[in-house]
């Protein structure tokens, strides 16, 4: 998998874990939704993100995804 698609993957899985801590356990865990929210609209303007430099590190492909 490349870059965007774990960037795609990890987005999906916090705001959705937020959501669900947002709604059980404390709303201000809908702040750290609206944060990710956030860095995702301002990664398509700048195509960086603090994810993005993370998996990097890791060693992810920055390579160009293939559709089926």
């Amino acid at each position: 998998m490349t870059i965007d698609r774990y960037l795609r993957m990890i987005a999906g899985a916090f705001v959705l874990a937020t959501l669900a801590l947002g709604h059980w356990v404390h709303p201000y865990w809908y702040f750290f939704t609206a944060f990710v929210g956030l860095n995702l609209f301002q990664s398509a303007f700048s195509n960086w993100c603090p994810m993005m430099w993370f998996l990097k590190k890791l060693g992810v492909e920055k390579g160009v995804a293939t559709h089926a």
